[in-house]
C-alpha cells in the first residue's frame, strides 16, 4: 500500500510560478501546500507538515540539506519524522528568462515532477577492507614529510627516488630507495613493483646508509600515495580509489592528501556499476580477435581480455558507463543507470510534457556535478534552461551512447543535447553521436538534431519545429529501439544506411571466388548472424544479429570476408538470406551428395597425374566418393591400397581327424 503524500512548494520569494495541481498528479500527492520562503519565515509549515503521518516530497533542491536537518530535529524532540524526499525544480524549470512561455515552464515542472517518483534502480555494493598500509614514493623531502603528516593513523613505508639524505631514522615510518616500475590495483589491494630497490640501516653512528640493491621487488599496500612529480601511475587516477596523486603545479598538495588519506582504514562500500554477461561477449573465439569497443573506451583500465570473453575488475571500475554505452551485444550492462532506466526517464517526462502543451521537449544529458552547477548557475545569474529544454542528469555522459540518443527521439523529442564538462568527455562521446548522427541523415532527418555544446548554449531556443517522429513504444534492448525508432523516423525504407567504420551493425560480404565454404565463419560466430544451410554448402546471413565484431573476418583463412557497416531497416535484415553457396558433390559410386563440387574438382585437378601416388592409377577415384564408399573402395577393390592377403581357411576338428 502507498503512503499518502504531502508536496511543499516554494516560490523563492515568489521568482517562480506553478501549476499547483498539475505539479500535484504528477507527484501522486494527496495534499499541495504553497508558501514563499519554505527556507525562512515559512519554515514552520515545513516543520508541521515533517512532525505528520504524510509523507513529505518538498520542491527545493538548494535548501535540501537544512530540511534534512529539521526532521532529525523533530525526530529527536518526539520520536516521529514523516518520510522527506526533495526535488530541484526551480533551477531547471522555475528561473528562466523573461520572455519564457509559462506553459512550457510549468510542463517541464510537471516531467521532472513525473520522473522523480520512478523507482531508483537499486546497485550491489562489495565491501573494501583497508588496514592503513600506505606506500609513499617520491623524493626524499616530500615523502618523509608526507609520512610525518599520516604515520600517526597508516603504517608507512617511504620508496625514495632521490639521493636526498635522511637526517634521523624514525621508528613510525620505514624508508627504502628504488625506482617505481608498475602499479595496479585499487584502495585495499595495490600491487607496486619496483627496481633496484634499497633498504634503510637505520643501525650505525652517523648518516644512515641503505643496504645492497635488489634487481627487481613487489610490495602490497591499502593506499598508495605518488609525489614523484611527474605524469600519475593510472590513467584517470582521480577516479582511483585510495591513489593520490600530488600535483607539482598546485600549493598545499601534502596537507590535502594527507587529510583525505588518514581516514582510508576500516572497511568502505564500493558500487559494483555493472553487470556481465559473458556468454553474449563477442570478444573473442578460437583465439581469433573479434570485438575491443569496450578495451578500447575504457579510461581507468578496469576492462582486460580474458580470453573468449572480457572481464572488469570491480575494485578499479568507476562507474562511467562508456563500456555499456559502446557495447553491441548488451553484455556489459548498468547497475545503476540502466538502459531501461534511461529510457523509462526519457518516456515519462517526453510524455508529460506533450499534455501539458502538445509539443516537442528537447533533452539535455548533463552530469550531476559540474553539468549541475552550469545549470544552477545560469538559472541564477543568467536566462536560465530554455523552457522547451528538459535536462536529465547522469553520473557519466560517458554513459550515453548512440541507443541512448535514438531512444529520446523516439520517446518524442525533437532535439538531444548533450553537455560536456571538458575536452575529455566531448572525446568521449563524439563516436556515439556521430553514429547517431549517420543514422539521422540516413532517415532524411537533420544531423544537427544531435550535437554536443557548451553550458552558455543551454539557454538558446532550438528549432523545435515539432516531433522528428510520433513516440514509438521504447521495449526492448539497445538494438531494438535503436531500428524501431530510425524505422519510424524513415519517410520510406529504401537502402541501408550507411555507417562510420567500427559502427556495430552491417553486413558482411563474401568473394565468391576466394571462399571454399570451409564454414570457420560459421562455426565461430558469435551472434548467430552467420548459419549454414542443413542440405547444400551454403554460407547464410541474418544482418540484424551482426555486431561487426570481424571474428569472421579474422576467422577466414581465405581472406574472402569484408565488413560493411551499415543499418538496413527493411524486413529482409531480419532473417536469414545465402551470401555463397555452391551445389554439393556426388559420390561416382553411391550418388550421396558431399563436399563442394568446385573444391572437389580443384583438388582432383591439381592432384591427377600431378602427384606419383595419382599418376597411372584410379586412386584419384578415391577423392570422388563419400566416406563410406571410400573405405569400401580402400579395404575391398583389386588394387585396394588397405587390402589384405587372402584370409586362411578356418581348420575345424574333421579336418584333424581326417588328417
Amino acid at each position: 500500500m502507498t503512503a499518502s503524500k504531502t508536496l511543499l512548494l516554494c516560490t523563492c520569494d515568489r521568482t517562480q510560478s506553478f501549476d499547483p495541481e498539475a505539479l500535484q498528479t504528477a507527484a501522486a500527492a494527496e495534499q499541495v501546500v504553497v508558501v514563499d520562503q519554505l527556507c525562512g519565515k515559512d519554515m514552520k509549515t515545513a516543520a508541521e507538515h515533517l512532525a505528520g503521518s504524510r509523507d513529505v516530497l518538498i520542491a527545493c533542491g538548494q535548501q535540501a540539506a537544512l530540511f534534512e536537518r529539521l526532521g532529525e530535529e523533530i525526530q529527536a524532540e518526539i520520536q516521529h519524522s514523516a518520510p522527506l524526499s526533495s526535488i530541484d525544480i526551480r533551477d531547471r524549470a522555475g528561473w528562466s528568462a523573461p520572455h519564457a512561455n509559462p506553459k512550457r515552464l510549468h510542463a517541464k515542472q510537471a516531467a521532472l515532477m513525473a520522473a522523480a517518483q520512478l523507482p531508483a534502480p537499486m546497485a550491489p555494493v562489495k565491501t573494501i577492507h583497508s588496514n592503513g598500509v600506505c606506500c609513499i614514493v617520491g623524493p626524499t623531502e616530500q615523502a618523509v614529510r608526507m609520512a610525518e603528516l599520516v604515520q600517526d593513523e597508516l603504517g608507512v613505508t617511504c620508496i625514495v627516488n632521490d639521493a636526498g639524505p635522511i637526517q634521523l631514522p624514525s621508528a613510525g615510518y620505514d624508508v627504502a630507495r628504488g625506482k617505481l616500475t608498475t602499479a595496479n590495483g585499487a584502495l585495499g589491494n595495490f600491487k607496486l613493483e619496483f627496481s633496484q630497490l634499497q633498504t634503510l640501516n637505520p643501525a650505525g653512528r652517523g648518516e644512515p646508509g641503505y643496504g645492497e640493491a635488489k634487481a627487481t621487488a613487489r610490495s602490497e599496500c591499502d593506499i598508495f600515495i605518488d609525489l614523484r612529480g611527474m605524469g600519475p601511475a593510472f590513467p584517470s587516477h582521480e577516479k582511483r580509489n585510495g591513489y593520490f596523486w600530488a600535483d607539482p603545479a598546485r600549493t598545499g598538495e601534502l596537507e590535502r592528501i594527507a587529510l583525505t588519506a588518514r581516514e582510508l582504514v576500516g572497511e568502505f562500500e564500493k558500487t559494483v556499476y555493472f553487470r556481465l554477461e559473458e556468454s553474449l561477449c563477442a570478444h573473442s573465439r578460437a583465439n581469433q580477435p573479434g570485438c575491443t569497443r569496450c578495451l578500447d573506451v575504457c579510461c581507468t583500465e578496469a576492462i582486460f581480455s580474458a580470453g573468449e570473453h572480457i572481464q572488469i575488475d570491480s575494485d578499479i571500475c568507476a562507474g562511467c558507463g562508456s563500456c555499456t554505452a559502446v557495447c553491441p551485444t548488451s553484455a556489459i550492462t548498468m547497475n545503476e543507470t540502466s538502459f531501461e532506466a534511461i529510457t523509462r526517464n526519457l518516456e515519462v517526462m517526453a510524455r508529460v510534457y506533450r499534455e501539458h502543451t502538445n509539443e516537442a521537449p528537447r533533452l539535455v544529458f548533463h552530469t550531476l556535478a559540474a553539468g549541475a552547477e552550469a545549470i544552477a548557475y545560469l538559472a541564477r545569474y543568467d536566462e536560465g534552461l530554455a523552457d522547451d529544454l528538459i535536462p536529465l542528469g547522469l553520473e557519466h555522459i560517458d554513459r550515453i551512447g548512440h541507443a541512448e540518443i535514438m531512444a529520446a527521439f523516439g520517446a518524442g523529442y525533437a532535439e538531444v543535447l548533450i553537455l560536456a564538462d571538458n575536452e575529455i568527455d566531448r572525446r568521449t562521446v563524439t563516436a556515439e553521436v556521430e553514429l547517431a548522427r549517420a543514422m539521422l541523415a540516413g532517415t532524411h532527418n537533420s544531423p544537427s538534431r544531435v550535437r554536443i555544446i557548451e553550458a552558455i548554449e543551454l539557454c538558446a531556443a532550438g528549432d523545435n519545429a515539432g516531433r522528428v517522429s510520433e513516440p514509438v513504444l521504447l521495449v526492448g534492448g539497445r538494438r531494438d529501439i535503436t531500428r524501431v525508432t530510425a524505422t519510424a523516423m524513415a519517410d520510406s525504407i529504401a537502402a541501408p544506411i550507411p555507417l562510420p567504420v567500427g559502427a556495430p551493425y552491417g553486413a558482411i560480404e563474401i568473394n565468391s571466388d576466394k571462399c571454399t565454404l570451409c564454414l570457420a565463419c560459421v562455426s565461430l560466430c558469435p551472434t548467430g548472424a552467420l548459419g549454414d544451410h542443413p542440405d547444400r554448402p551454403e554460407v547464410r546471413f541474418t544482418e540484424n544479429a551482426c555486431v561487426q565484431c570481424g571474428i569472421c573476418q579474422n576467422t577466414c583463412p581465405e581472406t574472402a570476408i569484408t565488413l560493411t557497416p551499415q543499418l538496413d531497416l527493411s524486413k529482409d535484415a531480419l532473417s536469414a538470406r545465402p551470401l555463397h553457396g555452391e551445389d554439393p558433390f556426388e559420390c561416382i559410386q553411391c550418388g550421396k551428395p558431399f563436399g563442394v563440387a568446385s573444391t572437389i574438382n580443384r583438388i582432383v585437378e591439381k592432384l591427377e597425374n600431378q602427384h606419383w601416388m595419382y599418376t597411372k592409377s584410379d586412386n584419384v577415384q578415391l577423392i570422388k566418393m563419400c566416406d563410406d564408399c571410400r573405405i569400401k573402395a580402400q579395404y575391398h577393390g583389386d588394387n585396394a591400397p588397405m587390402a589384405g592377403g587372402e584370409r586362411p581357411r578356418v581348420r575345424t576338428s574333421d579336418d584333424y581327424l581326417d588328417s
